[in-house]
């Protein structure tokens, strides 16, 4: 038999604040992560068919290569 444990604090509110906020920082390193790779995948592709080819390959969006302003 196996034991199971929940994990965080014996406050349910807690834990979910402390999940989005990592949720949140997650989807911001997403966000940056994506942005590399696009822009990595068109500096070595022949064309814009090619790259838009990879691009689609890989479930990247041109769009995310753009980088941020910044306000």
């Amino acid at each position: 038999m196996t034991w199971a444990r929940q994990a965080g604090s014996s406050r349910p509110a807690e834990d979910k604040g402390w999940l989005a906020g990592v949720k949140a920082e997650e989807r911001e390193r997403m966000v940056v992560r994506d942005g590399l790779a696009v822009r990595t995948v068109a500096g070595h592709c022949k064309d814009a068919e090619e790259c838009a080819e990879l691009l689609a390959m890989l479930g990247l969006d041109a769009a995310d290569g753009r980088r941020p302003t910044v306000e």
